[in-house]
Formats: structure tokens, sequence, C-alpha cells
């Protein structure tokens, strides 16, 4: 059996690199601690917060906050806080795994990851020791809770452009801050708010405000399409009076502190979605074992098993990516801390690093649930859109994580920026690679002898995907240099094949490990999902591709790129519907998704 063990990759350079399918890390890599964890999160959901889903979503009042508070009694609420404050100093996999856990709460999943992300990560992250002996043991707790305000009427993804102002008192013990704040969610109950606002007009900084500070109100709960049980509000401030001791981080650095949260909470959003996604699969998949039409149980017709099968695919394929970066952050992070930096700053280092995969999952898991729970009410049918049934509740809740966390659209447009910034600074050898490719496309094919072993087609599809990427890529810088973060729709084509790729190799590693521990034969099954994975991300990778291309090329060169794309996405035929219907087997066989 394979055991080497390899340095992971830094962020964006599985691009231009194979990578170790034996430095990957998988689920079926979970220790008994973790494993326990994921088990106790599912438990608290089933006993605490399923059962009272209707009175979460008429949003009785003190119910959120209890839910939250007895989240705390278990330690959900400080896994990965440090011990020194109160938490249980578990590493970022173990933090994963209860943001995924916990993911299938509805609106009690938005609660919970806004307290856990946004409302307290600032405050460990960037407080001064006395800020973050005062509020972090009591977040973690559950005994206050956290809430964040960035968010304006005029400044949703232009976060920057906010108008919220400080300045100093003249006795030069408060900062009076004036504005408003939108969208703030658990900004209802919350007991600690992390705002942000502009001090001298330009300086964009963090503050950490108290529930009953003078001149801080809120205002009435917002009715929403969906996580109707999440507390949402505006907040307003007339000169209220914040205590210099409250400034958050450094004046005129706010931006730090906004835009590094979002990198961990990008990943963790991925992380609840796929909890939601699994919860609502078991939903559709029981409820087409049970519905019967023409005398027999809609989970027997192929269009039923279609739509079950991909939702799998779908999950298992997120499920890999989400904890092979996982992983990565968590060996950064280790290894910052033996250079001598501190928690924080390792942490926030760590996630930078790989802040393009964590764009990569926000986009993608949010997609995923959206497409799981669009067709688990197309299984429900009819009584998929009555509010009886819990699958109306999971299609109306999904759809907010499109847009929060920095909207897919701008997700999408930062991932290929995050690339090509790294390649400018020497950080990515982009050009380099792109160049080879070039250089393929204008000599005769090689036909040489095939790779052995065990899916070596399926790596010499993901080694052409990386190709088609890097002369796509590599094309449009040229023809367009400093005018392409203008051609929004070339990005976000690019985004697109740099998201199914990564996925898809993301997948094989996850099936070539475990190949390597159970036997080829042992992951049929895995290996139908890998393959019907790549067979269909070929055609959207070559989609993807030829609509970028025909947007800034043409003539003999447009030509001799498509040659080249179709090249590079070509496959071997792969009879996907009888893999489809083996998955789906397997499913109804589980009573849910157990794979």
């Amino acid at each position: 059996m394979e055991t080497k063990q390899t340095t992971a990759l830094h962020g964006g350079e599985w691009l231009i690199k194979e990578s170790n399918p034996f430095d990957t890390f998988i689920t079926e890599d979970f220790n008994e601690e973790q494993n326990m964890v994921m088990d106790m999160c599912h438990q608290f959901l089933d006993a605490d917060v399923i059962p009272v889903l209707d009175k979460i979503d008429k949003m009785e009042p003190g119910l959120m906050p209890s839910l939250l508070e007895k989240a705390g009694e278990q330690g959900l609420l400080s896994t990965s806080l440090p011990e020194q404050y109160g938490g249980l100093g578990k590493d970022f996999i173990t933090s994963t795994i209860v943001n995924e856990g916990l993911g299938g709460g509805h609106s009690f999943s938005v609660a919970l990851a806004a307290h856990t992300g946004i409302g307290s990560l600032p405050i460990l992250y960037f407080g001064t020791e006395a800020q973050k002996q005062k509020y972090i043991p009591k977040l973690g707790s559950g005994e206050w809770k956290g809430s964040y305000g960035l968010t304006e009427p005029n400044s949703g993804s232009d976060a920057l452009g906010a108008k919220t102002t400080a300045r100093l008192s003249e006795d030069g013990k408060y900062y009076l801050l004036n504005g408003q704040k939108c969208w703030i969610t658990n900004g209802g109950f919350a007991d600690v708010y992390t705002v942000f606002a502009k001090i001298d007009g330009d300086k964009f900084t963090a503050f950490i405000v108290e529930r009953g500070f003078e001149g801080f109100t809120q205002g009435p709960e917002e009715h929403k399409m969906g996580i109707k049980g999440s507390s949402t509000v505006q907040l307003y401030f007339q000169d209220c009076k914040v205590p210099v001791e409250n400034l958050l981080g450094e004046i005129g650095r706010g931006h730090i502190i906004a835009f590094n949260i979002l990198n961990i909470g990008r990943l963790k959003l991925c992380a609840a979605a796929l909890g939601g996604a699994k919860r609502a699969a078991d939903i559709s998949i029981q409820y087409a074992k049970t519905r019967e039409q023409f005398k027999l149980p809609i989970a027997k017709f192929g269009a039923i098993r279609h739509k079950m099968a991909e939702m799998a695919i779908r999950m298992w394929v997120c499920e890999s990516a989400l904890y092979r970066t996982s992983k990565w952050i968590d060996d950064k992070e280790r290894e910052l801390e033996a250079s001598g930096k501190t928690f924080a700053e390792a942490l926030l280092g760590a996630a930078e690093e790989y802040a393009i995969e964590c764009a990569m999952l926000k986009v993608y898991g949010s997609e995923m649930l959206d497409y799981v729970v669009d067709e688990g009410v197309q299984i429900h049918g009819g009584n998929g859109f009555s509010d009886e049934y819990v699958i109306s509740k999971a299609y109306r809740d999904s759809r907010i994580n499109r847009i929060y966390e920095g909207t897919n659209e701008i997700n999408r447009l930062l991932t290929v920026d995050m690339v090509l910034k790294r390649a400018m600074k020497g950080k990515l050898d982009l050009m380099g690679p792109a160049l080879a490719v070039q250089k393929e496309l204008m000599s005769i094919p090689d036909f040489g002898a095939e790779e052995e072993g065990a899916f070596a087609k399926e790596r010499k599809y993901i080694v052409n995907f990386k190709k088609a990427i890097l002369m796509v890529a590599g094309a449009a810088v040229q023809k367009l240099m400093m005018q392409l973060d203008k051609e929004q729709e070339i990005l976000m084509n690019i985004a697109d094949m740099a998201i199914e790729t990564f996925n898809a190799e993301s997948a094989l590693l996850r099936l070539t490990k475990l190949a390597d521990s159970k036997g080829t034969e042992a992951v049929a099954l895995q290996a139908d999902i890998v393959r019907t994975y790549l067979y269909d991300a070929a055609d959207r990778i070559n989609k993807a591709g030829k609509d970028a291309l025909n947007g800034f090329a043409d003539g003999d060169e447009l030509r001799m790129m498509h040659i080249g794309l179709k090249r590079f996405t070509k496959l071997e035929p792969f009879n996907t519907k009888d893999a489809r219907r083996r998955i789906s087997d397997r499913l109804v066989a589980d009573n849910g998704y157990h794979i």
C-alpha cells in the first residue's frame, strides 16, 4: 500500500501541479473523536432543533437564543476556540465538521454560523488580550450572542463604500458612530456586534459595540423569503458612544478584518451547505421510496433515480473538495504556529493562503445545495410546495447562500483575480505552463504509450482540463491585458472551468486513496460517481471555455484554440445512465446518503 506523504500545495498551485492522492484528506480519514463530534451534531439537531422548526420560523420569543445557549452547553459554539478562553481548542478540520454537522438546521444553522463565525472570530483574531478575555469566554459558552455589522443600504459587495462614520469625542473617551447597517443576522437578540465605520471619512475601522450602548438602536425584524426564523434587522447609530478601548484592530485596517474573516466564512458556508444538502437528500430519498404512482414507488422510475444519483454525485464531490481544502488550511496553520506566529496570525494566514479555494467552495457548495433542494421539491411533486413538508422550507432557506459571504458572482471574479495577482507577484508560475500549452497546440499530438495503473485515464482527463484552463486564461491575459478585469463574463467563464476542475481532481484523489486502502473492486460505486462527474464536467468546461474564447479571439487563433479545447475536454464514452442507476440503488438500499 502506498503511504508516501508530500508537502501540501500552495493556494492555486494545484492548477499547475499534479497532486498526490496520499497527501489529500478525506472523510474516511476522520478519527474516532471527529466521528463522535459529527454524531453529536446530528443528535443535537434531531433532538433540539428539527422538532421545533415551525416555532423557530414563527420567531417564538427567546427560542433561538435558548437553542444557542444549549449548543454552547454541549461545546458546539467553542470547538475551535483556544482553551485559555474557555474553548475546546480543536483543530480546523473538527471545526469544519461541526459546521457540516449542524448545517441541516435551517434558520438555526444560520444563527449558529453567524455567532461562531463573523460574530466571534473578529474579536478572537484581532482583539487585544483584554478584549478577548472579556468577550470570547461568554461568546463561547453562549451566554452572549454575537453579530456582525458590515452591510449598508448602499454598500453590499462594495463593503468599503460604507457611509457609517466614527469620530472621537471631545474628551477622547469615546468614538461616536453615526449611520446604519442592514441585513444583520442575529441582530435582534445579539449582545455583541462587530461594526465597521470610517474614521475621518476614509479610515475604514472595526469597533466592538454592545447592546445597550447609548445611541444604539435596532429596527424591526425583516420579513424574508427564507430563513424566516433567523433574526435579521437594521442597526442604527446616532452618536453611539463606543469606548475607545472597544476599537478593534488598527485604525484604517478594518478591511483586513472584514476580508480575512470572509475567507474562513466561505469555507464554513460550504460545510453548512453540505450538511443541509445531505439532510434534504435523505428526506427526498425516503419520500421516493414510499410515494407510489402507477402501483410502483417512484424511486423505481428512471427520471427519479437520475435526480437522486445526481444529488449524491454533487454532494460526494463537494465533500471531497471541502475536506481536501480544510486539511490544507489545518496543515498551514500548524506550520505557521511552528514558525512563531500567534494562534490568530496562523489561522488567518492559512485561510489567506487558500482564499482561492475558499471562494470556489463557497460557489460550488451553495449551488450544489440549490440543486439538491430544487430536485428534492420536484421528487415530492405537489407535496413539495406545501409548508407541511420540510423540503419546502429547505428550498426557501437555500437561496440566501448564493448571496451572502460575497455573492457567487463576486466569488467567481475573486477566484480568477487572486490567481492572476499571485502570478504577477511571482507566487504562482502561471504563464510558463500557459505558454507550454500554447506550444503543445502548435505541435503534432503525442499518441505515445498510455499511462498505466488505477484510474490512469481519469488522471489524464484532469491534466487536460488544467491545460484547457491555462490555454484560455493565458490567451485572455495576453489579448486583453489590463482590460481583462472589465470583462466579467470571460472571468466568470474561466472561474467555472477552474471550479469544475478543482472539484473533479478532489474527487479523483479521494477515489484513488480509497482504492489504495480497500482495493478497486470495493470502491466501484465511488468510481461511478467520479466517472459520471468527470464525463459531465468535461462538457461544462468545454462550454465555458468556448464562451470565453468567443468573447475575445477571432479568426485562425479562435479556430486553433477551439480545436485545442475540444482535444483537452475529449473523454471516452461512458454509460452515465447505468452508473446513476447503480448509485440510486445504493441510496434506496441505505435509506439515504451514506456513501
